[in-house]
């Protein structure tokens, strides 16, 4: 379950998009282009400590950009080089807004919804302290799930991150590998999340899981 508060933040998390996206090796848009949200689907963090979402964009012409983020209440020891930036929540206090492909968190939920078609976690709106559910803003689903993935699924460690589109994720179990731009194809071996959104109802891949 994913619990979503009622609050202001300041920046926005598009905003926040906005000025890091231009920096990456992967951004083909134009610099100051303006960016919309798409939709987004969101994981569990079994500790419930990091909220986990990955955020679907548009940017100027209609390149689609795929950006996993953790919100942390503290800083990542270690994670300055993902630090995407911080931003005031009028719930929560300060967050520290990080590039998920590098955080340990991420790549654990990541490949438990690869590898045994979890889905995506069910959002509420806490509402005065009565919890409204949230019907989700796109669709995931698995494909090429087996037996043999059994024990990759038990991520404990991120050996390293390969910027790029796509981005790889080495763990001591298994390679996420991890599309950027959503506008052309990408395909690599092993378990894949697809998704669908409103304007896109063809399945796109969105991750691939493949043990070591």
């Amino acid at each position: 379950m994913a619990l979503i508060h009622r609050a202001t933040l300041t920046p926005t998390k598009v905003e926040l998009l906005a000025t890091w996206l231009p920096g990456r090796s992967w951004y083909r848009g134009a610099p100051g282009a303006t960016v919309e949200r798409v939709a987004s689907y969101r994981f569990d963090d079994p500790e419930g400590a990091v909220g986990i979402e990955t955020i679907l964009v548009t940017v100027g012409d209609g390149a689609t950009y795929q950006v996993p983020l953790t919100y942390r209440g503290a800083p990542l020891e270690g994670g300055d080089d993902w630090l995407i930036g911080t931003l005031e929540h009028s719930a929560l206090g300060t967050r520290w807004v990080y590039d998920a492909t590098g955080d340990l968190v991420y790549a654990e939920a990541l490949a438990q919804a690869v590898l045994t078609g979890s889905g995506q976690a069910q959002e509420f709106i806490d509402n005065d302290g009565h919890l409204e559910p949230r019907p989700p803003s796109m669709s995931i689903m698995t494909s090429n799930i087996s037996a043999d993935f059994a024990e990759a699924r038990a991520v404990t460690a991120v050996h390293g991150t390969t910027p790029g589109d796509p981005t790889l994720i080495e763990t001591d179990k298994l390679t996420l590998t991890v599309p950027r731009l959503l506008n052309h194809a990408v395909s690599a071996p092993g378990a894949v999340l697809f998704g669908t959104w409103p304007g896109q109802p063809a399945s796109i891949p969105l991750a691939f899981a493949n043990p070591r």
